[in-house]
């Protein structure tokens, strides 16, 4: 009698769910239209979809915001589970940490003061000139791959790329072409887009690999699949981005 008993609380147990936990999310709260603070409240793509991710698993997302420069360091250290801020997955993060499955597809964009454009059409037009990426990010990396790096004066900033852009501080800055595009129609900053993008990126969502780190993504990750296969993934795409950059180009096509 004990032992069925015992055996019908195990099954009693196995069959609750888990138990929420507090998901600590590091962003800069910068980098407008996926993480970014207005009146007061933290808003974005990546706010609604930790938030969407949290209804699914039933967890609490705990949203710390910092430098951007300083995210990585944050989540190597524990002090945060995981980095929402467009986090692209490069070879160097992969030997680092765990990642989900990619959310969002995009490009590297060059960005210049409107007007200047016609002379520079994209990368290959950057030999001589200042470029700005943000400090910490991939872009800079994603330069310095170029076969003429040496002939480019990059510089990396923490904040205000756009703006000494604009002033003519600097030729030009290097940032995703969903953000470069979002930020040319919603600031009154005299940007333009300088040609096509010329690397695609994929942006997840990073974790600590060890095996608390490790299961946390796989919860997520799940997560992930049923917004993409329930549509909530777009529609967040297409509320802060006006189009769904949920997919790979062969198959936003599709």
């Amino acid at each position: 009698m004990r032992k069925l008993a015992a055996a019908t609380a195990l099954a009693l147990i196995a069959a609750l769910p888990a138990a929420a936990e507090t998901i600590r999310v590091g962003m800069s709260g910068g980098y407008f239209p996926f993480t970014f603070t207005r009146a007061d409240e933290l808003q974005g793509f990546e706010v609604d979809f930790l938030n969407a991710i949290a209804e699914e698993t039933g967890d609490e997302i705990e949203f710390v915001t910092m430098s951007f420069s300083g995210l990585i360091g944050a989540l190597e250290s524990g002090r945060i589970d995981t980095v929402a801020n467009q986090i692209t997955i490069t070879p160097e993060r992969e030997e680092a940490f765990v990642f989900t499955q990619p959310y969002v597809y995009d490009g590297a964009q060059v960005v210049v003061k409107a007007g200047n454009e016609a002379e520079i059409t994209g990368p290959e037009s950057l030999k001589g000139r200042s470029v700005a990426v943000n400090l910490g990010s991939n872009f800079e990396e994603l330069l310095r791959e170029l076969p003429y790096a040496d002939e480019i004066d990059i510089r990396t900033y923490e904040s205000n790329i756009e703006q000494d852009t604009a002033l003519g501080r600097v030729d030009a800055f290097v940032m995703d072409r969903v953000s470069s595009a979002q930020v040319i129609a919603e600031s009154p900053l005299p940007l333009a887009l300088a040609g096509q993008p010329f690397s695609e990126i994929r942006n997840a969502l990073p974790f600590r690999d060890d095996e608390e780190g490790r299961a946390l993504r796989d919860r997520v990750d799940a997560a992930i699949t049923t917004l993409k296969e329930n549509g909530t993934l777009a529609e967040i795409s297409e509320k802060w981005l006006n189009a769904d950059v949920t997919k790979p180009a062969t198959d936003a096509t599709e």
